[in-house]
């Protein structure tokens, strides 16, 4: 059993690599003994999102419905034969994870098969579930068992969950928009989107990057670095796009260069070594 379950959150980090060099670039950052509860909890996150953002020509309704149900069979039984949900239910199980962060992350996802325009409450309801959740999830694991330091870091937690969640919204614009037909801004019409649309926009979510860092400064030592490259990522992809016009962030998908990927590497286990951060 212990090596199927080796196995399984082998298989969780070769989802994260194959799909994000940002986050792996932030897990590697973590201390060593988050590297596989974070890669578990973000297979698990990427294949839900995969389902109804992909399987095109599938029921996506029908396989969502069978992955959550699967999900809660896993949890409770404490095994499955589908590798990305054996470690994850792993991870929730020896954390403690919140059986209703797991509920509103696919309601989230569950919401995409059926909305395309949102209004402020649906707006916020999608953020929470898909994006600040596992900001939540995450957490659980960097705070191992002290649910009191938990309750202090939730709030900016969230926050910083909300930040990425929003720029990634504005770097897909183009294909959440014209491919998927997707409009998760309310109130914004894309068919005539401003310049005032943005900065109104981008002054949301630079209010979320605000709060976020002071989460971030709070966490534990083995945790901080990994977390302050991603924010420091994002941020660095937010100035990009705010430097953008808003007709260029429509038919473009902005994107950090891998070599400056790596200098914010750099700079962040400089600043772990050098204890500054």
């Amino acid at each position: 059993m212990d090596l199927y379950t080796k196995t399984t959150l082998e298989c969780s980090k070769l989802i994260t690599e194959h799909y994000s060099t940002s986050f792996t670039l932030g897990i590697k950052t973590l201390d060593k003994k988050f590297h596989l509860p974070i890669y578990a909890i973000y297979g698990f996150v990427r294949y839900a999102d995969e389902i109804v953002d992909t399987f095109h020509g599938f029921d996506k309704k029908a396989l969502l419905a069978r992955f959550k149900a699967d999900t809660y069979t896993a949890i409770e039984e404490g095994v499955s034969l589908n590798p990305v949900l054996h470690s994850f239910q792993m991870i929730v199980n020896q954390y403690k994870i919140d059986h209703e962060l797991i509920e509103a992350f696919l309601h989230s996802m569950e919401m995409d098969l059926y909305f395309a325009d949102y209004n402020q409450d649906g707006y916020e309801e999608y953020i929470y579930g898909s994006a600040e959740v596992v900001g939540l999830m995450c957490l659980r694991v960097f705070c191992d068992g002290n649910s009191e330091q938990y309750d202090a870091l939730k709030a900016d937690a969230k926050r910083l969950g909300s930040a990425f969640q929003k720029v990634n919204f504005l770097r897909d614009i183009k294909s959440d928009f014209q491919e998927r037909g997707r409009t998760y801004f309310p109130n914004v019409n894309f068919q005539n989107f401003t310049l005032a649309d943005k900065k109104a926009i981008e002054d949301d979510i630079q209010a979320d990057f605000d709060a976020a860092l002071r989460g971030i400064m709070a966490l534990p030592k083995e945790a901080k670095g990994g977390v302050y490259l991603a924010y420091k990522y994002y941020l660095r992809l937010f100035d990009k796009i705010k430097n953008c016009p808003a007709s260029r962030i429509q038919n473009e998908r902005i994107r950090v260069p891998d070599f400056q990927k790596m200098v914010l590497l750099a700079s962040t286990y400089l600043k772990l070594r050098l204890n500054v951060l």
